[in-house]
């Protein structure tokens, strides 16, 4: 197992893929040096280190880079002692990945889509998308829960890290855009779920807040026009 000085993280505070890698390490109780990047000017560490995505997360043990977000956690949960972070039986195991999958190929992707409209019309589409797809999320809840209250049982879990981790950006979308993702009414599971996760000890200290998020969100529109004009 290695020591602090082996592991290095490359991240961004309002990345949600790297909250979830900071939320696993801690569920691990790892110690980790932590290194803010600057996507608009990246480090050439970062460039060495995932060469084909050039993108964080990325987690640096023993000099060896390990990237993409789902990936690192599967790694961080098989490589680490503590409490298990997927769930232990098969069948439980591949359906978490399974919906974690979803979320980051369907979810992901829609609330993205929003937040980039460039017109009222296609955030409107984006909006629609979201919400199709978190109303198969709150279906997965209901099934995978079993009542519990996190996806992983009584205790938070893979995929409760991999949704938690974007509810800042959630928040953040209703602020700028009125887009409820996670509303009471319509995904009252989720709703209940998203308030618990919040209050947790994974999530406090890790999670940003949504201010965080429409201030980088702004900055990247900012960007966004900047480069249009040239």
């Amino acid at each position: 197992m290695a020591g602090k000085e082996d592991l290095k993280l490359l991240g961004l505070l309002v990345s949600p893929f790297v909250v979830r890698v900071r939320m696993a390490l801690g569920m691990k109780g790892v110690s980790y040096e932590y290194v803010e990047e600057d996507l608009f000017s990246k480090s050439e560490l970062l460039l060495a280190s995932n060469p084909v995505h050039k993108k964080v997360p990325v987690l640096i043990h023993n000099g060896k880079p390990v990237c993409e977000s789902l990936v690192i956690v599967q790694y961080v949960d098989e490589l680490f002692a503590g409490p298990s972070i997927l769930p232990t039986d098969p069948y439980e195991r591949a359906t978490a990945r399974f919906w974690a999958a979803f979320v980051d190929d369907k979810l992901v992707p829609a609330w993205i889509g929003i937040l980039k409209a460039k017109t009222e019309d296609e955030r409107a589409e984006k909006a629609t998308e979201t919400l199709a797809a978190i109303g198969q999320v709150e279906a997965a809840l209901a099934e995978l829960s079993d009542g519990k209250a996190f996806f992983g049982g009584d205790s938070i879990g893979y995929l409760d890290v991999v949704l938690g981790s974007c509810l800042f950006w959630f928040e953040a979308l209703r602020r700028m855009h009125g887009v409820g993702i996670i509303d009471s009414g319509r995904t009252p599971l989720l709703g209940a779920w998203a308030e618990r996760f919040g209050e947790s000890v994974e999530a406090k200290g890790v999670v940003p807040g949504a201010d965080e998020a429409v201030q980088y969100a702004h900055k990247l529109a900012a960007a966004a026009v900047t480069a249009a004009a040239k």
